[in-house]
């Protein structure tokens, strides 16, 4: 068993030029599975253009892998069943079940992954899983605990639905394995004299203490700052110390820029703040080398997981963090740092809010915006955290280490891809199972049918192997030399791919001419067919009646 990867440049690539976390999460996921993943024959992959294909290729060379890339499409879908489990770097698989019933439903494993869950492209998705032939043997890796519980409580909202709806008994679920992100944590080391430097560069003087968040600047999709700014400023009174905070992202537009700079000159206006690129690598490293506290407040639902506070702990930075989503999993609260305690409305208080957002009364940005802005952080612990790490250089080297041996251990790439082998081996293992347990698998993908099935009211006649059919010409010779014209005619030849072969027209012409010029039953043409072509020369026997090569009884 090995693995095809679903390949499409974007969502593996941190160059597009609105940059988001599944990007990062996806080029970092790709460059570990180049790197540490098992070699098991041939590399696989699913492709939409086969340019795609070729953009893979480089990126395995690049990577110093030697394996053959062999790329499949849709049009030669069942070479899945080669790798046997296919990843796709998101959760909708539903779609991807769907066309797999072409070919069986446990002729491969599917396997996807959580990002953001508060969309409705995600949300719905992930409802549709109980309606797609998703099986047991097919799985959507939750990347935190908390999404999850957020991914099953979708579910049994539909299955209650379903239940309420239709009555359905039988509900099949797929795998929901936690597995975190990874990260590259040889990319966090810096050594006294990078820090040194960046440090220099940035203006920061030895007896400063230097705060970073990095990530992507939005309050209303990511990280609100305010209590940051506020919980800063506070500790800096109380310290007397010399802070700077290092904002290291990158606005969507300049309405966000200055938002976050008004923001910061009224809440925290005793604090120095740099704003640097986060798409610029240089500006990461030097954000990175020179920070002694990293800060990251997440209070948005469209977060699941949080990456950034693993590089953070690579870097051998402290952490504070909210007590959210993904960071629950991640930093120990008082050994890698801080997890400061959050606070959300009751359950049942946001309807309105779910509601605007389905209508399209309001756009996404701005259901997430109004959902955040109803998380609030424990302000007093939060300043406090700050005094803590401001005022012990002791403590912020502990915690910094701690935090630096957990990220190797836990959230290397080296340590998580052998977990999705192992992941994906299991769920080989299931699939086969049912198959030598003698599962019985529906093939019909019941809004895509045969047309000649769900069509099949529309004809006077049903062309079936008790049709009488006669040749209309004398001879054979002359039957083919009219095909052969026939053929050679656009409006013909734009259908070839329905044409039996030269060879099978010529046998079934042959098996008609010896009745004399008498009817003869469609059973007894494509019996000279070889058996696992007869199917395909019966249709062909509709398609020589409408050339008028025979007229049917």
């Amino acid at each position: 068993m090995t693995v095809g990867i679903y390949y499409v440049p974007e969502a593996y690539s941190t160059e597009a030029p609105k940059l988001m976390g599944r990007n990062a999460a996806g080029e970092s996921f790709l460059n570990g599975f180049l790197k540490y993943s098992r070699k098991n024959g041939d590399l696989w992959i699913q492709v939409e253009r086969e340019e795609h294909a070729r953009d893979f290729e480089k990126k395995v060379a690049s990577n110093g892998r030697d394996e053959v890339v062999r790329a499949f499409t849709n049009a030669s879908l069942g070479e899945a069943k080669t790798p046997g489990v296919v990843y796709f770097p998101g959760p909708g698989i539903g779609q991807h079940a769907i066309m797999r019933r072409f070919y069986g439903d446990s002729a491969w494993s599917l396997c996807g992954i959580t990002h953001t869950t508060s969309s409705a492209t995600a949300m719905d998705a992930i409802s549709d899983l109980l309606t797609a032939p998703v099986q047991p043997w097919d799985a959507v890796i939750c990347t935190s605990n908390a999404v999850k519980k957020n991914v099953e409580q979708l579910l049994e909202y539909k299955i209650d639905y379903l239940r309420e709806r239709l009555g359905a008994t039988k509900i099949v679920m797929p795998n929901l394995p936690v597995v975190p992100l990874g990260i590259h944590a040889d990319d966090f080391c810096f050594s006294a004299v990078k820090r040194q430097t960046a440090r220099i560069e940035l203006g920061a003087s030895d007896d400063s203490l230097v705060v970073l968040y990095t990530g992507r600047l939005s309050f209303h999709a990511k990280a609100h700052p305010l209590a940051m700014y506020q919980a800063l400023e506070s500790a800096s009174e109380q310290t007397n110390k010399r802070i700077i905070l290092i904002e290291c992202g990158w606005h969507a537009n300049d309405y966000i820029k200055n938002a976050f700079t008004e923001a910061a000159s009224i809440a925290c206006p005793s604090v120095r703040v740099i704003n640097l690129d986060g798409r610029i690598a240089a500006d990461r490293a030097n954000a990175w080398a020179s920070a002694d506290v990293f800060c990251s407040l997440s209070d948005n639902i469209q977060e699941t997981f949080g990456i950034v506070p693993i590089e953070a702990m690579a870097a051998g930075l402290p952490v504070i963090v909210s007590d959210w989503d993904g960071y629950k999993d991640t930093v120990r609260d008082g050994v890698d740092g801080y997890r400061i305690p959050t606070i959300g409305p009751k359950p049942g208080l946001g309807g309105d809010l779910a509601q605007k957002h389905a209508l399209g009364i309001d756009t996404y940005d701005m259901y997430c915006g109004y959902s955040s802005s109803l998380i609030a952080m424990h302000s007093q612990k939060l300043t406090q955290a700050f005094i803590n790490l401001f005022t012990s250089a002791e403590l912020r080297e502990a915690m910094g280490a701690a935090g630096k041996e957990r990220a190797r251990l836990n959230y290397d790439w080296r340590v998580i891809i052998p977990r999705y082998e192992e992941l994906w081996q299991s769920l080989n293992e299931l699939r086969l199972r049912a198959k030598s347990e003698g599962l019985k698998e529906s093939r019909v993908w019941p809004a895509r049918l045969d047309p000649t099935i769900s069509f099949s009211h529309y004809p006077t006649t049903v062309l079936s192997l008790e049709t009488l059919l006669t040749m209309t010409h004398p001879t054979v010779s002359e039957a083919l030399g009219k095909i052969d014209q026939y053929k050679s005619l656009s409006m013909i030849g734009f259908a070839s791919l329905i044409f039996p072969t030269q060879e099978e027209i010529q046998n079934m012409l042959e098996a008609a001419a010896l009745c004399g010029g008498d009817p003869v039953k469609a059973e007894t043409l494509i019996a000279v067919v070889t058996e696992p072509r007869r199917a395909f020369a019966l249709r062909g026997l509709a398609w020589l009646t409408k050339l008028g090569v025979f007229h049917f009884s």
